[in-house]
């Protein structure tokens, strides 16, 4: 939607449900590689947030919070994250993704396989985010 929704029950609603869906959202990102959920559904709950901001807000006001440039930073980002957690056990002699060459020291291999699929989860995450946000923008028209 271009214009504001016209109900103020919507936007009210709105702007109250929309930070306890984000808080969910990282919830899921963060609490996926050790349970269910996980990036792809954290970053799509995290999208769907500012979607829905979008929709209540108008384009022209949720852009200035949000920038359809800044949603491309974010979605290029994660999937920068995502790469270099795979490649850098490589140059350590393991294989692509193979968290337990991570070069962190003072950690153990099940430390390290924690925190690398954390830190995939999060790449993820944020891919999702961004890329569903530039989808919806370019859906709705946003020329950026």
């Amino acid at each position: 939607m271009k214009r504001p929704h016209e109900s103020v029950i919507v936007q009210i609603t709105g702007i109250v449900m929309v930070p306890f869906i984000q808080l969910f959202a990282l919830y899921v990102i963060f609490h996926g590689h050790y349970g269910p959920g996980g990036g792809f559904q954290g970053g799509a709950l995290l999208g769907v947030s500012f979607i829905l901001t979008r929709l209540f807000l108008g384009q022209e006001a949720s852009s200035k919070r949000f920038p359809s440039k800044l949603a491309a930073v974010f979605a290029c980002t994660g999937l920068l994250i995502y790469f270099l957690t795979g490649l850098i056990p490589l140059f350590n002699g393991g294989n692509f993704l193979d968290y337990a060459h991570l070069p962190i020291p003072g950690m153990h291999a099940a430390e390290l396989r924690y925190y690398g699929i954390m830190f995939v989860e999060i790449g993820v995450a944020l891919g999702v985010f961004g890329t569903i946000v530039l989808l919806y923008d370019n859906l709705a028209g946003e020329n950026w």
